[in-house]
């Protein structure tokens, strides 16, 4: 292959690892993609690695990422081109993640198939670790999520999406071995192989139900062009105030900030009006704004009735730039008009309780974040289920919704609890516990999901060391083994590669 068609094969690739996300269910083409990477740094030096793990990244993440231009520049109101670009500078600032692990690869290559290929993964989970965690975290289509279908789904209770992201990028690694070692780089496809046989037989059923908890998912359909609008609000709050009475469900759920407002901005009689029906025997989740620490507004869903009286979970792992401002970027926020774009952080973490069950709420992008999480699913007073509330309506109908489904699905997995999702304009959904989609709500439609979600009890292996260690073994498994690599001779130049 000549050298100058390495970084356009390079940016193919991730596009191809974009389309095994959703909405395709195509899992498979997320090996592939990584094959093929991983076949492109096998002989290249590290700098040459660098340039094609960055190619890489920017054709996975535009692809995968191009919506968040319709969040500046339709509603944020900054021009085409400065939008274009602020997009184009977080997909290379993501790129640079896969570019720095795929230089470190082929510099601790030791030109022996099962330990390239195992340094390969290691430096790819290192990559997604980073990527999730430093800088407050972006997960956003890390590479484990595809396999929410497909055999791989079985290691979720076990080693949760980053363990999963490691398993496909060292079968990925062997495949690309195979290519080009071929007789020698057997043991490498064998290790390949050999996880996710191993997750075919791992035992799969950790939780039993608890019973049943009939719920209303309620999706507004707000356009966010009118969410903040003044003269809309009444009509809003008249909407609102018929789904809430209409829903039939023992738990109510309305999107985050399905009231735009901070709470005392709502006068006793207005919200003794739109809160009428819930009480002892049924209970709602509102949206809506409250007062934090500091003085700063928290996005909060607040409990009324239930058995947990002044409930009030407010968001805990925030946004940057659209829910909080990182140090230097105040006139980037301004520019923008962002509401609320400078919150505070919830303290809650107890569950809701309605009858039997106890809710763990979720807002928004958090259920990227199951580290944050992972401890309300285990011991005696563990949550039964989960209740997500998003707005999805900043970044339009296309691709990011089918994205944060797949999303819960993957935590459904992990946690073996369903997902009830309440979304402004989709996806609407419930997940059950085993990930799958049992009834969604069609998109950019008024209308209340009515579903009987089954609660569960009892903790997956994953949950019990991901509360009790968070991501560290992890860390410490693939840092392990890039420390023990070491770069055993010079780099010979490579004229075909």
């Amino acid at each position: 292959m000549r050298p100058q068609a390495a970084l356009p094969l390079a940016l193919a690739a991730g596009a191809l690892h974009t389309a095994a996300f959703a909405p395709t269910g195509w899992w498979w083409l997320s090996p592939l993609a990584l094959a093929l990477l991983a076949a492109l740094v096998q002989r290249a030096t590290p700098a040459q690695a660098a340039a094609r793990g960055a190619a890489f990244g920017m054709g996975w993440f535009v692809t995968g990422l191009w919506w968040l231009y319709v969040s500046l520049h339709d509603f944020g109101g900054l021009p085409s081109l400065p939008s274009a670009l602020a997009v184009g500078l977080l997909c290379a600032f993501q790129s640079a993640y896969v570019a720095a692990a795929m230089a470190l690869a082929a510099w601790l290559r030791r030109g022996s198939p099962l330990p390239d290929a195992l340094t390969f993964a290691a430096a790819w989970l290192v990559m997604e670790l980073a990527r999730a965690q430093w800088f407050t975290g972006f997960a956003w289509m890390a590479s484990g999520y595809p396999h929410t279908d497909g055999p791989l789904a079985r290691l979720a209770p076990w080693i949760g999406v980053h363990g999963i992201g490691f398993v496909v990028a060292l079968l990925a690694a062997a495949l690309a071995q195979a290519v080009i070692a071929r007789r020698r780089a057997l043991p490498a496809l064998a290790a390949g192989l050999a996880l996710p046989l191993i997750g075919l037989a791992l035992p799969q059923h950790f939780t039993n139900p608890v019973g049943p908890l009939r719920i209303s998912l309620i999706q507004p359909a707000i356009a966010q062009d009118l969410k903040f609008d003044a003269d809309y609000l009444l009509q809003g709050l008249a909407r609102l105030e018929a789904q809430l009475h209409a829903a039939k469900g023992d738990l109510v759920v309305t999107p985050e900030s399905v009231l735009p407002l901070p709470r005392e901005a709502l006068d006793a009689e207005r919200w003794q009006a739109l809160t009428a029906p819930f009480g002892q025997g049924r209970a709602a989740l509102i949206g809506l704004f409250d007062k934090g620490e500091q003085g700063l507004y928290v996005n909060t869903l607040m409990g009324v009735g239930g058995q947990s009286a002044g409930y009030a979970y407010g968001k805990r792992h925030l946004l940057p730039f659209g829910e909080f401002v990182p140090w230097g970027f105040r006139w980037f926020v301004d520019l923008l008009a962002i509401p609320l774009g400078d919150q505070g952080h919830g303290r809650e973490t107890r569950p809701f309780v309605v009858g039997d069950q106890r809710v763990r709420p979720l807002i928004c992008y958090e259920d990227l974040f199951g580290e944050d999480f992972a401890d309300a699913f285990v011991g005696p007073e563990a949550a039964t289920l989960m209740v997500n509330a998003t707005n999805l309506a900043w970044f339009g109908p296309h691709l990011v919704q089918d994205q944060h489904l797949q999303f819960s699905r993957m935590r459904a997995l992990e946690f073996q609890r369903a997902v009830a999702r309440a979304t402004n304009t989709g996806a609407t959904a419930l997940v059950d516990h085993e990930g799958r989609v049992t009834v969604r709500l069609a998109p950019l439609v008024v209308g209340t999901l009515e579903v009987t979600a089954q609660g569960r009890k009892g903790s997956t292996p994953y949950a019990r060391w991901l509360a009790a260690w968070g991501l560290a073994p992890l860390w410490l498994l693939a840092g392990a083994w890039l420390l023990s690599c070491r770069r055993p001779w010079p780099y010979r130049p490579a004229s075909r590669w």
